[in-house]
């Protein structure tokens, strides 16, 4: 089981507003995942990675890709409240899933 979570890295995040998207991507898509993913993913030591992403195409693609899978996803958009206008698409983690399935989704982007 593995959870991706893929950050954009053409907004120029300060290093907290990166790591705060990425806790509430992956929250989120745990919440959304069934209970029996929730329970494997959590036993199995909760594996993650985070990822590059371009942009908000791109991650809206990957989302739709998820979906396509199966998979539980979770897109995040900032409140706007720090160094984003509001409504801004930040961050998607896709799974917790089998991992060949989420790598289906999320096996070409780069280590963030």
């Amino acid at each position: 089981m593995k959870q991706a979570i893929v950050a954009r890295t053409d907004l120029g995040m300060g290093q907290g507003k990166l790591a705060a998207q990425v806790a509430h991507a992956s929250l989120q898509a745990y919440e959304s995942a069934g209970s029996s993913a929730r329970g494997d993913w959590k036993s199995g030591g909760q594996k993650k990675v985070v990822l590059k992403g371009a942009g908000e195409s791109q991650l809206q693609e990957l989302a739709d890709q998820a979906r396509r899978e199966g998979l539980p996803y979770a897109l995040v958009r900032d409140a706007g409240h720090t160094q984003l206008e509001p409504g801004t698409l930040t961050a998607l983690a896709v799974g917790p899933g089998a991992e060949n399935v989420v790598d289906k989704v999320t096996g070409e982007l780069s280590l963030y």
